[in-house]
């Protein structure tokens, strides 16, 4: 069955942006390959070995797309972080560093709070209801 396999996520900085999504939100590192232009094929994942679609980090390369980062969706919430265990994770991400931006609130579909990344790009961390 088809899936959605990479989201490309234009980021300022590839050592940064891996350390945020690894370090900060306990991403997995898949890949890291230099390519012949400078540019880097960089693959991050949420959860073990194909748990989730992968996010390839792609640098800006000109000011059109340096202008884009950190607002890709316009201010609006453009990923969706799913757990299965809110508090856990919430707690973790906080202790980290990441920026949440409310409150934990329970919703009748589940536990989610907004957090932004280091870029500004805003995220929900949500723990589907049952």
């Amino acid at each position: 069955m088809p899936r959605v396999a990479l989201v490309t996520l234009v980021v300022g900085d590839y050592d940064e942006a891996i350390r945020f999504y690894t370090e900060a939100l306990g991403f997995r590192l898949v890949e890291d390959t230099p390519r012949p232009d400078g540019s880097r094929w960089v693959v991050v994942e949420p959860g073990g070995e194909g748990r989730g679609t992968g996010l390839l980090l792609a640098r800006a390369k000109d000011e059109e797309q340096r202008a884009r980062v950190g607002d890709q969706t316009g201010g609006r919430v453009g990923f969706f972080l799913h757990t299965d265990d809110f508090a856990r994770d919430h707690a973790r991400m906080t202790a980290a560093g990441v920026t949440f931006l409310e409150a934990p609130r329970h919703e009748p579909y589940g536990s989610v709070a907004v957090f932004q990344d280091l870029y500004g790009n805003r995220w929900d961390l949500l723990q589907p209801a049952a």
